[in-house]
């Protein structure tokens, strides 16, 4: 049997660690923090990801929690005039065998959590070192604990340690976007009458999405604009109220409710990293934002973390005692997918911040002709199993 370290125990590394033990391999998760955490507010689940959960075992954890968003709306800024609607649920599941979700990172990091046992995540773990020892990896942490795995996965985040020590560690690149984010608890704004859905406004140079989650208790909003550039000493991580009204000043009167409506309001900045080559070397493999972090444009970085760990277990699973070999399947089949969706990711923040004009109203046209965030529209992207070690026909 096969020992795995898992370094990072956000969503990613979780995610792996479950489908590695349900294909038979140890597994122990070492995490940086002294408890499991994790940062931001709500998180859309796209059926990709909401089925390789359930087959983890944990569709009846994620229904206590979540929230089945019936539709898709995109909204002119100021105007609030419909661009598109689409359906989401039940067609999701009727589609592709999942539902569509909506649900807080902190309830989905627990769920994930749930599934495995407590003596195999290790809080204040941070990382120092690792070497690859030919059969075995050698790995060490700053509170002096030693381990000796089979393989090593860096599922450490966009600042990884691992994907540093073994492709160089150069800063990722800002993307010229900071959010605005917060919690809006319902009764707040029941007046409002807000359809059971998702709702996202497009509008010169910003954007902003609202969806409700925390079994339909909280409402999420996150509002993305536009900045030349990002210095932490010029920002706070807690902005106020009035600076994320601001930022959305002449918009429609319901994304202003939203905003002021929230407890508080929280600021990040935006950064991804062009895609890698390769993802391992030796004994030692990366996973998710170590290894492909894109912007939330297309609502799939924490999908495609989930599905790298079914994709990583089936190869391994596989390949018995040839690791390497193991390891170099697992990124070809993945680094493709994830880079057509960093570069659509990408694309997409053009594509929602054009400023008005002729070419704005040429993208409207389009959107309400085209179902295109349609969930059958999307075949390529929801119906993908992971663990299918051979890429599908067509």
């Amino acid at each position: 049997m096969l020992r795995i370290g898992i370094i990072g125990a956000g969503i990613g590394g979780l995610s792996a660690a479950l489908a590695l033990r349900q294909a038979g391999f140890e597994v122990d998760v070492y995490e940086q923090a002294p408890e499991l955490t994790e940062v931001g507010g709500g998180i859309n689940m796209a059926p990709n990801a909401v089925r390789v959960l359930h087959r983890l075992g944990l569709g009846p954890a994620l229904d206590r929690v979540g929230v089945r968003p019936r539709e898709t709306h995109q909204r002119r800024w100021q105007d609030g005039r419909t661009l598109q609607r689409a359906p989401l649920n039940p067609l999701c599941e009727q589609l592709y065998g999942a539902p569509h979700m909506t649900i807080h990172r902190r309830d989905l990091v627990a769920v994930i959590a749930s599934g495995l046992a407590s003596e195999r995540v290790h809080l204040g773990h941070r990382l120092a070192g690792f070497a690859d020892r030919g059969d075995t990896v050698e790995a060490w942490f700053d509170n002096g604990a030693r381990i000796s795995v089979d393989v090593l996965v860096g599922a450490d985040g966009i600042h990884s340690t691992v994907r540093a020590r073994l492709f160089g560690d150069e800063a990722p690149a800002f993307a010229g976007c900071v959010a605005y984010r917060g919690l809006v608890p319902v009764e707040r704004i029941a007046d409002l009458g807000l359809d059971h859905g998702n709702q996202s406004w497009v509008g010169p140079g910003a954007h902003l999405v609202h969806y409700f989650v925390s079994r339909g208790g909280l409402l999420n909003f996150v509002g993305w604009t536009e900045h030349d550039t990002w210095n932490r000493e010029d920002w706070t991580d807690r902005a106020t109220i009035d600076r994320a009204l601001a930022a959305f000043a002449g918009w429609h009167e319901q994304v202003r409710r939203i905003v002021a409506a929230a407890e508080t309001c929280f600021i990040w900045a935006l950064f991804d990293r062009d895609p890698l080559p390769r993802w391992s070397a030796g004994r030692t493999t990366l996973l998710g934002d170590a290894c492909h972090p894109m912007y939330p444009f297309m609502g799939q970085g924490a999908a495609q973390a989930i599905e790298d760990g079914a994709t990583l277990a089936a190869c391994l699973a596989a390949g018995g005692s040839a690791v390497a070999a193991s390891l170099q399947r697992y990124e070809r089949l993945r680094i493709p997918r994830v880079s057509t969706l960093q570069a659509i990711s990408r694309a997409n923040k053009q594509r929602f911040h054009m400023p008005d004009g002729p070419a704005q109203q040429a993208r409207d046209a389009e959107w309400s002709r085209a179902g295109d965030r349609a969930p059958d529209t999307l075949r390529w992207l929801y119906g993908h199993d992971p663990a299918a070690l051979e890429p599908s026909p067509g």
